[in-house]
């Protein structure tokens, strides 16, 4: 396993070569916080959301950054504009999260909103419970588990077949490629597997 320092000039790059990866920024802030560069965790998780801006989790760790940094006003508003997204996309871990950080910081928790009215579109019936997934009420799901284990039965049960194939035909190609993986040996699995449960929404028990 390679070190934080490690991590962070790889995905440092990644988001470099490519200013659209959201996955990229995502786990550049990620191994930002955990070195304790909270200043700079919370630039990355502010481009992911200018990439992605219902990437609910991105509100709950940009969140805890500017706890971190003391500074309440910003964190309570990126905690309720996170929690409301969260709440009308279904995403419940982030935004129970959220919750309790507003009640720590002494900030209401947002009320429950009137479900949207429907728009007469087409509706598929599936909802796709990845943050940041633009499908809506189009997202239909995969015909199969897209792999022989249990997290890919999950992704077919939680995650449309766009999500999956972005994953699948793009960004999985390049964290494979950027990070220099080497799928033959256990560290290199681990990694793959790391970003893809991240990409995926899922919290790391969903591996086991």
């Amino acid at each position: 396993m390679t070190n934080l320092a490690d991590q962070i000039a790889r995905f440092r790059n990644m988001a470099a070569e490519d200013p659209e990866n959201d996955l990229a920024h995502f786990r550049l802030g990620q191994f930002l916080m955990d070195d304790g560069q909270t200043e700079e965790a919370a630039k990355a998780f502010r481009r992911t959301l200018e990439i992605t801006p219902e990437f609910s989790k991105v509100f709950q760790l940009l969140g805890e950054c500017y706890i971190k940094l003391d500074k309440r006003a910003d964190a309570v508003d990126v905690l309720t504009k996170g929690w409301t997204v969260a709440d009308e996309r279904g995403d419940k871990m982030p935004r129970d999260a959220m919750a309790k950080l507003l009640t720590q910081l002494g900030a209401p928790v947002p009320q429950k909103q009137a479900p949207v009215a429907d728009d007469g579109g087409p509706d598929t019936g599936f909802r796709c419970q990845r943050p940041g997934c633009m499908e809506g009420k189009r997202a239909k799901p995969l015909a199969a588990p897209p792999l022989p284990d249990a997290i890919g039965a999950r992704i077919q049960k939680d995650v449309c077949s766009v999500c999956w194939m972005l994953w699948y035909k793009d960004l999985s190609i390049k964290v494979i490629n950027e990070l220099r993986l080497d799928l033959s040996s256990e560290g290199g699995l681990f990694e793959y597997d790391r970003n893809m449960r991240e990409f995926m929404g899922f919290e790391p028990e969903a591996a086991k």
